[in-house]
């Protein structure tokens, strides 16, 4: 761990490190070979009188490979490094515990799937996979966290995510890295990294903590009427079923195929006819101004558990 870095606390900020160092490394020996070069040829080359002559030099077709595959090599390994450590960045291994993250001008609101809500505060369990699931209620913003070695922009209109798992307790500062108006440089939240046990006494302990995410989009897909054309028993009615759809790749009628996941949900409900799903017909209404932000986010946590 290098002194002048933030701890290393994610189990892939060590290899975001390294790729730093052999980024900052590599370019500083390049560059000192270079510029050495540079003043050993204008040293030792230089013109010392009017007749001088600068001698026929042919090429040379070793030096010219070596100049070239040297750098092709390098590149190619920082690029498959940089690719690997981002593939592990981008993909949260299965079960992860998922959390929905809000940002707005200026705070961070957490939310558990048990309805359980924070502001500025993110409780996680050490040693556990945590899967952020995030979106704006306004205009861009970034979510960093340094220790973490994690940074994913937040976009109204769309859900982004991001995962970490932590090795350390402790409490970490999140900061908002997209400028994102006046108070910008105090959007800040914490992040309390706790035992399993202690986070489970943290969790059972709000008593207003309500039906859960998955709950309230059970009680919508009947109060909105979504029951009237999306089984959730598999049965086909005017749309698809509810049951199995998560996660499932499906091929729309245009020939596309594309995954049900947050993105697509949202989509769907808000526009309705952007992706219609092959063999059904262009009959769903669009609920924009119908289901706000959070009705979204219980339907969507709903689907997840019809299986």
């Amino acid at each position: 761990m290098n002194s002048n870095m933030p701890p290393q606390i994610s189990t892939f900020a060590a290899d975001v490190d390294n790729l730093y160092f052999l980024l900052l490394w590599s370019s500083l020996i390049s560059a000192v070979i270079m510029i050495g070069a540079m003043i050993y040829f204008v040293l030792k080359y230089n013109r010392k009188s009017p007749n001088d002559k600068t001698a026929y030099i042919s090429h040379n077709a070793i030096l010219e490979f070596l100049w070239s595959f040297i750098p092709l090599v390098l590149f190619m390994s920082v690029f498959v490094w940089g690719w690997v450590v981002y593939y592990k960045q981008r993909n949260a291994p299965e079960g992860a515990m998922e959390v929905h993250v809000t940002g707005r001008q200026w705070l961070w609101e957490f939310e558990y799937k048990n309805g359980k809500k924070m502001t500025n505060e993110l409780h996680v369990p050490v040693g556990v996979p945590v899967k952020l699931l995030m979106t704006s209620a306004d205009v861009i913003h970034s979510f960093y966290v340094p220790s973490f070695r994690q940074k994913q922009d937040v976009v109204p209109g769309m859900y982004s995510t991001t995962w970490f798992e932590a090795k350390e307790k402790g409490i970490y500062q999140v900061f908002c890295t997209e400028f994102c108006g006046t108070n910008h440089s105090a959007m800040l939240a914490k992040v309390h990294v706790v035992d399993q046990a202690d986070f489970d006494k943290w969790m059972g302990a709000d008593p207003n903590a309500g039906k859960s995410l998955a709950e309230r989009g059970a009680d919508l897909y009947k109060v909105k009427g979504c029951n009237a054309c999306h089984s959730i028993d598999g049965s086909k009615i005017i749309g698809p079923t509810f049951k199995g759809a998560w996660g499932r790749e499906g091929q729309y009628a245009d020939g596309s195929k594309g995954t049900v996941d947050e993105n697509y949900i949202r989509e769907s409900i808000l526009n309705p006819q952007a992706k219609l799903v092959a063999g059904y017909p262009p009959n769903m209404p669009s609920f924009q101004g119908v289901l706000n932000d959070e009705e979204i986010k219980s339907i969507i946590e709903f689907m997840k558990i019809v299986k």
